[in-house]
């Protein structure tokens, strides 16, 4: 079920935090990432109180929440820093629409992680980022994620994340999870492209089926990018001491390539209802082709229908029906006509 019912929290207190979605991990699972320039630390959290202790020592300290329906341990975690009740409230809804609040202490951000099944389907992960001075959560629906590379290039001391602060890092999340877009689309553009060719050799049900599938895809990535979009391009409008002048370059430079993947979704899906006008086109010719053919069939027939006519009706004097060789005479005559049919017909082209 892709979109989210909102009849938990309807009547309910504004602010008050009620977990809306579906239910995906047994128990809420925390894991920390605390680094600086020269040192490193990844556990697991069992005591929410451990993360204050961390965040205390570490200049940099990135923790991941998987499991967002118990309200209770998120309320708590929240509460360590300060972070709003409307904003726990977002966190803990799954069919939260797309947005970034930029603040000069605080940076909140809401997007869809998107995933591709077995049977080409896709399907939405909500992802919330809150970043501060020095801490930066994330909260997932479930563990699994597209974060592995960032994870690695922290732990090798790969790239420039840990020379700088957690706002690059929150560059980095948000531009990968473009690249991931960027990648599905990637796939259902290799789709599109595979159907032309089969549009124009074999058009048949199968091939519609796809064309439909596809188009119904598209449009959900579509739904989910746009605001997607809209919420990276506040970076570029507000702004905030948290993101230094530097790292402002790398987020519009983001907007720039979630633009390009927005762009290439309208393209893709306007070759869709280009392969459909063209399928429905070879479907109209090959019917009027097969039309064009029984109706030569049957004019080529009415004489000799009309000539078998004749020579069944119940007259007593039919001066042919004496005929030695009448029977074969008649034959003679039906091939003839038929054979000058086709010829007249093939001569005006009309097969």
């Amino acid at each position: 079920m892709r979109f989210i019912t909102r009849q938990k929290n309807r009547g309910e207190i504004p602010g008050k935090p009620v977990f809306i979605g579906t239910q995906k991990e047994d128990k809420t699972h925390i894991n920390l990432i605390a680094y600086d320039a020269e040192n490193f630390i990844e556990v697991a959290i069992n005591d929410v109180n451990e993360i204050n202790e961390y965040s205390q020592q570490f200049k940099n300290v990135w923790v991941n929440i998987d499991g967002i329906h118990d309200v209770e341990c998120i309320k708590t975690i929240c509460n360590l820093f300060g972070i709003h009740t409307l904003v726990i409230e977002d966190i803990v809804n799954t069919g939260q629409r797309a947005k970034s609040e930029i603040d000069e202490d605080s940076i909140f951000t809401v997007m869809k992680m998107m995933f591709l099944s077995k049977d080409e389907t896709l399907h939405a992960e909500q992802l919330s980022i809150f970043l501060q001075s020095n801490v930066l959560l994330t909260f997932q629906e479930k563990q699994g994620d597209v974060f592995d590379p960032i994870r690695e290039r922290i732990r090798n001391k790969k790239g420039r994340i840990r020379n700088s602060n957690l706002s690059y890092l929150n560059y980095c999340l948000l531009d990968i999870i473009v690249d991931n877009y960027n990648f599905l689309i990637e796939v259902f553009g290799e789709n599109v492209e595979d159907l032309e060719d089969k549009i124009l050799s074999h058009p048949n049900n199968d091939i519609l089926q796809d064309i439909n599938k596809n188009k119904i895809e598209l449009n959900y990535f579509r739904k989910t990018i746009r605001p997607a979009r809209d919420s990276i391009s506040n970076f570029k409008t507000y702004k905030t001491p948290l993101i230094t002048k530097k790292e402002q370059i790398f987020y519009n430079d983001l907007h720039d390539y979630i633009d390009r993947v927005y762009e290439t979704i309208e393209n893709y899906k306007s070759m869709l209802s280009e392969q459909l006008t063209v399928y429905s086109t070879n479907v109209n010719q090959k019917l009027n082709e097969i039309m064009k053919l029984l109706t030569i069939f049957s004019v080529v027939f009415i004489p000799i229908t009309f000539i078998a006519g004749i020579y069944g009706t119940n007259f007593t004097n039919i001066p042919e029906l004496q005929w030695k060789n009448g029977y074969y005479y008649m034959w003679i005559f039906i091939v003839f006509i038929a054979a000058a049919m086709l010829l007249f017909f093939k001569r005006k082209k009309w097969f």
